[in-house]
């Protein structure tokens, strides 16, 4: 919201680009829903295999107009409409793959010329260096923000609004801090272990005795197993 609220907030003379950058599962995209709803953002995920008729296209649903017409046709249409409301902004989510596609990234730059809207890029952590070697689009970005680790203070927060009348004590909370090594998904993922495990025992309140030797989803794969004739003659 912050980085939001900057770009909307600039000074007319100010480029409106943005950067929304950090590790997977920090909760960059949560965080842009919610930017969304506060904002009436318009909001697309790149997928794998879009072209640039299908950004356009995207662009156009959630506008809710019409996509006719060429390529260049799309494109007049997305900035003339981002262009009546230049404080809406233009969400781009996996923008990565925006570098992959060959004009992706230009049409956006293009986009958030001519309409004036604030447009926010988000992606892994390298985006930054990824954008580095387009300076077209690199010198017109305003604001890089990187996304932050959560903390205890925000793993209280998540507990409240998920689990439902489960109460997650301090002592398991922290510890689901450090072993989730602060990634909002993984977080999410032992809090909802916890509720599994408040629900099996009949209790309403979990702490690091209630959780005793349950497994903490870390994103660490399990070891490879040995099949029995291997044990025999490890044995």
């Amino acid at each position: 919201m912050t980085l939001t609220m900057r770009l909307q907030n600039r000074s007319p003379h100010l480029p409106g680009f943005g950067v929304f950058f950090g590790d997977s599962g920090l909760g960059k995209t949560e965080a842009s829903i919610y930017a969304q709803n506060k904002t009436n953002a318009v909001r697309v995920e790149i997928g794998e295999t879009w072209s640039i008729k299908k950004f356009l296209q995207e662009v156009l649903f959630e506008l809710r107009r019409p996509a006719r017409g060429t390529i260049s046709d799309l494109a007049d249409q997305v900035k003339a409409a981002l262009g009546d409301d230049p404080s809406r902004p233009l969400i781009v989510d996996e923008a990565d793959k925006l570098l992959r596609k060959n004009g992706l990234l230009e049409i956006v730059r293009e986009i958030g010329d001519v309409a004036g809207c604030p447009v926010i890029l988000i992606g892994e952590e390298m985006l930054p260096e990824k954008l580095a070697v387009h300076e077209r689009f690199h010198n017109r970005v305003l604001d890089w923000t990187g996304a932050e680790p959560c903390d205890q203070d925000d793993v209280e927060k998540l507990a409240k609004a998920l689990c439902g009348g489960i109460t997650i004590a301090p002592d398991l909370q922290a510890e689901i801090c450090r072993r989730s090594a602060g990634r909002a998904r993984r977080i999410v993922t032992n809090l909802d272990q916890a509720i599994v495990i408040a629900r099996n025992k009949g209790i309403k309140t979990v702490d690091l005795a209630a959780w005793g030797g349950a497994k903490y989803f870390t994103s660490t794969p399990p070891g490879a197993r040995l099949s029995s004739a291997a044990k025999r003659r490890s044995a």
